[in-house]
């Protein structure tokens, strides 16, 4: 899957005004797919971006509790990690 098609299947949940994921690691997309399949259960969850900004990642978002928020930021720099 692409970011273009991920943000696709999620489109229901993205911010209007907002371009979503912008990722092209397809393990990370991979992973962040199996995480919204739980996230998008949430009441009122949106997305609005999900990206690299120098070396650290951001997933913006509403109705997330801080904690997952940094979890899934952890996992994709992990993700990101083992391509070295």
């Amino acid at each position: 899957m692409t970011s273009t098609q991920f943000n696709k299947k999620y489109f229901e949940f993205l911010e209007e005004g907002h371009y979503g994921l912008d990722l092209v690691n397809p393990k990370a997309i991979e992973y962040l797919d199996k995480e919204f399949e739980e996230l998008i259960k949430i009441p009122d969850f949106k997305y609005s971006q999900i990206k690299m900004k120098f070396t650290w990642f951001c997933f913006y978002c509403d109705n997330v509790p801080r904690e997952k928020v940094l979890e899934i930021e952890e996992n994709l720099k992990k993700t990101y990690s083992n391509l070295e």
